[in-house]
């Protein structure tokens, strides 16, 4: 089975649409090294093709647009470097080509020359979140649900994530990166993740007129039209207002405390002050399970990179993710929850206080001179 479907659609004017579908059901679409491989060279195609008008981005079937990042083959190679006894990151060679070309997709995608669609239906989380950010225009549906769930696997919102939460209003990206919680369309517009609703049950219909469209030869035209297009189609979500906007003034009042140690308890007592509140609860239980190291590394990526270029943040995260598959929790995040199923890792540390800025310091070391640096070209 191909794990990416990529053809070509014939539109109105002469021009054509470039689809890309993520083809891996039975894995929700999880980004392969594969994938990105076979991604990557057919956008830079169609950005130098003057008869492709915009690019369509998808997920086959009706589960998931893309649930994240291949896990598997990252524990495989967290596995073989621990035995090594190498200490240099960049000896993990694997992990350090499948993030390095991750990101350097994700940031194609942001500034990619002509309309990006990206329809986030079903499950967008981890790597999915990361092909959709930087989309031109972000389709959310009733199905849709958002998240950056990485406590819970030993890592942090990657992929971008510390700029693009960096920027969800108030703090709200804050409160996302420390709980994973999920958000639906409502929720993952007002946080600025996606543009517009529109019901899954309309997607042939927006396929027809996307068909239909007489698209021009210039770009920023196309933008204008594809929007116009996607606004016909558009419809409230149901609720209208998701939780995250409901509790805006308490995850203000929570994520504003000057420090971790004083915003973390705070969350986690939610657990019992909001006990009939699901999505505030969960939200709780899930900081509370998660590793205090990826709560630290999501706290220290959005304070150390609120002012850096998306370059410079897809850079550092690179460095940090390859060190928490050097020496962190990500290993055993993946174990516990892919590879024994036993849903109880064993966090190094165990407590936050332990995981304090000092801690965090170590994940934050580049090995490379920065011309060698794998993202040194990106944003030049």
């Amino acid at each position: 089975m191909t794990e990416v479907v990529l053809e070509e659609r014939q539109a109105g004017a002469g021009k054509r649409i470039g689809v890309a579908t993520l083809n891996q059901e039975k894995t929700l679409n999880a980004l392969s090294g594969r994938m990105v491989a076979l991604l990557a060279p057919r956008l830079r195609e169609w950005a130098a093709d003057p008869g492709i008008a915009l690019v369509m981005l998808q997920g086959a079937g009706d589960k998931a647009f893309c649930a994240g990042g291949d896990l598997q083959g990252l524990h495989r190679s967290i596995v073989d470097f621990r035995a090594s006894g190498a200490t240099d990151i960049r000896a993990n060679t694997y992990a350090t080509d499948f993030f390095a070309e991750e990101y350097r997709l994700d940031y194609a995608i942001h500034h990619y020359p002509k309309p990006i669609l990206c329809w986030g239906h079903g499950i967008v989380m981890g790597g999915g979140m990361g092909l959709m950010s930087g989309a031109s225009h972000r389709v959310v549906t009733d199905g849709s649900r958002l998240a950056m769930p990485e406590v819970s696997v030993g890592l942090y919102p990657d992929v971008g994530g510390s700029w693009q939460l960096g920027r969800a209003p108030g703090r709200t990206g804050l409160f996302l990166a420390l709980t994973g919680a999920q958000v639906r369309a409502s929720d993952a517009i007002f946080a600025g993740l996606a543009d517009v609703h529109i019901r899954q049950a309309d997607k042939p219909a927006v396929m027809a007129a996307l068909l239909e469209q007489a698209w021009s030869d210039q770009p920023a035209l196309n933008r204008q039209a594809l929007g116009r297009l996607l606004a016909r189609f558009a419809s409230e979500p149901d609720p209208k207002t998701g939780p995250l906007r409901e509790h805006f003034d308490l995850i203000g009042t929570i994520c504003r405390h000057p420090t971790l140690a004083e915003i973390v308890p705070d969350i986690l007592a939610l657990a019992d002050s909001h006990r009939d509140d699901p999505w505030l609860s969960r939200a709780a239980a899930t900081l509370r399970a998660g590793s205090p190291g990826s709560a630290r590394l999501a706290y220290e990526l959005q304070r150390r990179t609120r002012r850096l270029s998306l370059a410079d943040v897809f850079r550092i995260e690179l460095v940090v993710s390859l060190h928490c598959a050097a020496h962190g929790d990500f290993g055993e995040g993946i174990r516990a929850l892919l590879i024994d199923k036993d849903n109880r890792p064993s966090w190094r540390p165990d407590r936050l206080e332990q995981a304090d800025r000092a801690w965090a310091d170590a994940f934050f070391v580049n090995p490379w001179p920065a011309a060698e640096h794998p993202l040194a070209d990106l944003g030049h």
